[in-house]
């Protein structure tokens, strides 16, 4: 919940942060390699995200053997990938890689 602040200089300020309760989640164990890894590349749609993703998965692939790659996009970066996109990738690789390309 966000909150309304004094500074010391006597001005008021909003703090927009707010509090967010939320139960902790576990990480998926991690791969020991990528070798031999179906990977998956989720794009957020953002302008630059598909050539900063091609271009880790080029420094990747330059590194180490991948059985294959699959390339996934959000309908939109300001919003959550759809449960059923998530459930897809999650089903078809092993991994994920994604990033904010700005």
């Amino acid at each position: 919940m966000s909150e309304y602040q004094q500074l010391p200089s006597g001005q008021i300020v909003f703090d927009p942060r707010g509090k967010v309760d939320a139960d902790p989640l576990s990480l998926a164990p991690r791969r020991r390699s990528l070798d031999g890894a179906c990977v998956g590349v989720l794009d957020n749609s953002k302008w630059n995200a598909s050539q900063l993703l091609r271009k880790v998965i080029a420094q990747i692939e330059a590194r180490v053997s991948l059985a294959d790659v699959r390339f996934y996009k959000k309908a939109s970066f300001s919003r959550q990938a759809e449960a059923t996109l998530l459930d897809q990738i999650a089903a078809e690789v092993d991994v994920v890689v994604t990033a904010i390309g700005d």
